[in-house]
């Protein structure tokens, strides 16, 4: 059985509660958010399967990380992934650097997977909120999850941001009209990997029947790749001003 990946939205934060609110930088977790990772633990039925812990660096995602599936031992340090980091440049998406990181979380965490550029995400960086960037960084996020998860039976929780969920998945159903993302503040979706039909360097992310079977009707049927891809174009463009995506 190949590794198995539980891919998760952080819970909620402050920059959700309002549009202003997005213009606090890295923003924490509230205490709704606090308990929607109680809830995630509780509902999580594969703790004692999980073999590492893997996050975006910013702020909220790593607690989510920690409160939702931390405490063992065994898990830490978390490997914080600088490719996972969410879509636009807008301050609530733009991240602490290194040594701020390193204070506040200590030895939670391992950031040898994050340039110290992280949160340049300017004109020409490979973090630039451009389609062309961003389905870049979403193949080498998927390359570095398949390294960090190894060739047996582990199981990873990788938790990340409603935005680039998408661009890692390449998962577009079921994303709203007028909204930024289908996922939810710590929903969770489980993927094992599989070969790119497209690209022999990358690899695709296939969600789980279980996992699709836990979240829709059991009469619909998951689309297949190519209304995957009908579907990225028509919401790619629809999403634009939602994610902040520069043209």
């Amino acid at each position: 059985m190949p590794p198995t990946i539980h891919l998760v939205r952080h819970a909620q934060g402050f920059h959700n509660l309002s549009v202003e609110n997005e213009s606090l930088r890295d923003p924490d977790l509230t205490p709704l958010g606090e308990q929607q990772c109680a809830d995630l633990r509780s509902a999580f039925s594969a703790h004692d399967r999980l073999s590492k812990l893997v996050a975006s660096p910013l702020r909220r995602t790593i607690k989510t990380c920690d409160l939702a599936f931390g405490g063992s031992g065994a898990l830490y340090p978390i490997v914080l992934l600088d490719t996972l980091q969410e879509v636009s440049d807008a301050p609530c998406d733009t991240g602490s650097d290194k040594a701020a990181l390193l204070a506040e979380f200590g030895d939670k965490v391992d950031l040898q997977r994050v340039r110290d550029s992280w949160t340049q995400k300017g004109q020409g960086s490979v973090f630039e909120p451009t389609m062309e960037a961003l389905t870049a960084r979403a193949k080498s996020a998927r390359r570095a999850l398949r390294e960090i998860a190894g060739h047996g039976d582990d199981e990873v929780a990788v938790v990340s941001h409603g935005g680039f969920l998408h661009f890692l998945t390449d998962d577009w159903d079921g994303v709203p009209i007028h909204a930024a993302t289908g996922w939810s503040n710590c929903m969770c979706r489980s993927y094992r990997f599989a070969e790119s039909p497209d690209d022999e360097d990358d690899v695709r992310l296939v969600e789980t029947e279980e996992s699709w079977g836990r979240r829709q009707p059991a009469s619909k049927q998951p689309p297949t790749e190519t209304e995957q891809r009908e579907l990225r174009a028509v919401v790619q463009k629809r999403m634009v001003p939602y994610l902040k995506i520069k043209a």
